[in-house]
């Protein structure tokens, strides 16, 4: 989903309190805030699929999948930011009277040519100083490609997966997502 910056700067205090109430979700980044638009069917139901196989295959262990009204909460150099990721997996919750999480082990964004930028670049970028994030995962909105970025010891090593019969494997998780199943419904049409 792209986003649309609003003139406001407030607190995250503010923020917080404000998204309890909007119709509109909006992201914020120290202190500026972004109205995020809709997306296309092909979207939702990318990101539906890869919430009921997180789902599916994490249940009744400690993690959980999240969907795109969680807010990831990200510290970075003396200011806070707040994304909606399409999807994340939390083993560590915050309290559940609290609108955000701060230990996803994985992040999930579909994109679209609106987002790309923001989702491959910056938002990436704050992910990755998340200590608990292992892997970031884009799905391409229009085609069945995943980009995986997996943390190892020095950084976060990249591989693209392009074949509809790959699969991706979160390691530390046991988990397997078949491409075919993540595009389920958007291949064949």
């Amino acid at each position: 989903m792209s986003t649309g910056r609003i003139n406001d700067v407030m607190s995250v205090d503010e923020y917080l309190a404000g998204e309890l109430v909007s119709r509109t979700k909006h992201e914020y980044i120290a202190g500026a805030v972004f109205a995020m638009a809709g997306a296309k069917n092909a979207h939702h139901r990318i990101a539906g699929n890869a919430f009921l196989a997180f789902g599916t295959q994490l249940k009744g262990t400690r993690c959980t999948p999240y969907n795109s009204d969680t807010k990831i909460r990200i510290r970075i150099k003396g200011h806070v930011r707040f994304y909606y990721p399409d999807l994340s997996v939390i083993c560590k919750s915050n309290d559940l009277n609290e609108s955000f999480q701060d230990q996803p082990v994985v992040v999930v964004e579909v994109l679209s040519e609106s987002t790309r930028r923001l989702d491959d670049g910056e938002k990436r970028d704050a992910y990755f100083t998340i200590p608990s994030l292992t892997h970031y995962i884009l799905l391409e909105q229009d085609s069945p490609i995943a980009i995986v970025y997996r943390r190892t010891d020095e950084h976060f090593e990249r591989h693209e997966c392009t074949n509809p019969a790959d699969v991706i494997v979160i390691d530390g998780l046991d988990l397997s997502l078949p491409l075919q199943e993540l595009y389920d419904g958007v291949l064949s049409n």
